[in-house]
């Protein structure tokens, strides 16, 4: 080999792997003594916002690869310097550059076809809900797996959906209706059992902020379900912040749960900029 390309479409959250495998194919790379290019792509849902607690804590770093927000505002190529700098992986690493792409941008504003780029994001909306709809992928709730809408509903047959709705609407969260559904998923978590939960139509995706929907869901369904919600024990896995686990489950507020991010996000928006190729405002 000559050189490994990397020419795959992210989505912009932590846990969702791509940039995981990016980071790792860049040490091989370093290994072989090859240059590793990156084809940088859009972040579908922008660039601009930069939200949710910084990775602390061992675990799972497939899915928490580095220290980054859950939404992270960045391309895979920016991700690719900054893992290349402060990872000291040192690889011969070339980004080439999206053309005229603004970060204020979403992936709709491109003008671009969408691709799924796995089975399972089949949408910009989803794509937007992600980061706050995926954090309860590992506890003992459906995120829609196995349905024709995916990260736009969550369920369990333990689950009232009527009360978890109201409940939640109960809660200011901006952007997103939340409505009582029911579903069967054919695949993965509760195959074939009759799942009740809520579903969450976007309404104003300026101002919808999907960490804000994933912390008011983890709160409700524990507030509600405190013996049967597996939060405790698996919550963790993909936020990656066990403080903020201990606030929830201490009945902390969405506010109180904000500022324990303030610190990291702080930091990290600092350390991006040496790594931006797209001015942001």
């Amino acid at each position: 080999l000559d050189a490994l390309v990397f020419d795959i479409q992210d989505i912009g959250c932590r846990f969702y792997t791509y940039v995981s495998t990016m980071g790792l194919a860049m040490e091989a790379a370093k290994e072989a003594g090859i240059r590793f290019v990156v084809l940088d792509r859009v972040n579908p849902i922008g660039g601009v916002i930069v939200d949710g607690p910084v990775r602390t804590g061992e675990g799972n770093d497939f899915v928490a690869f580095h220290e980054i927000p859950v939404q992270h505002g960045m391309t895979t190529g920016e991700l690719a310097r900054m893992f290349n700098a402060e990872r000291k992986v040192g690889a011969d690493l070339v980004v080439v550059p999206v053309e005229g792409w603004n970060p204020a941008m979403r992936f709709d504003d491109t003008g671009l076809p969408w691709v799924n780029p796995s089975p399972n994001m089949r949408s910009l909306a989803q794509a937007l809900l992600y980061p706050g709809v995926g954090l309860v992928e590992f506890t003992n709730v459906s995120v829609g797996r196995g349905t024709p809408s995916p990260f736009e509903h969550i369920g369990a047959p333990w689950i009232h959906d009527g009360k978890l709705a109201q409940r939640m609407r109960q809660e200011t969260i901006a952007g997103v209706e939340v409505l009582p559904d029911r579903f069967t998923p054919e695949v993965s978590v509760y195959k074939n059992e009759d799942c009740a939960g809520v579903r969450f139509y976007l309404s104003d995706r300026e101002s919808f902020r999907p960490l804000d929907l994933g912390i008011e869901l983890m709160r409700a369904l524990h507030g509600m379900y405190p013996k049967t919600f597996t939060l405790k024990s698996k919550g963790n896995v993909l936020l990656r912040h066990a403080p903020t686990i201990e606030a929830i489950l201490d009945g902390a507020s969405r506010d109180e749960i904000r500022e324990l991010w303030r610190p990291g996000l702080e930091d990290f928006l600092k350390r991006r900029e040496t790594y931006l190729l797209y001015p942001r405002s």
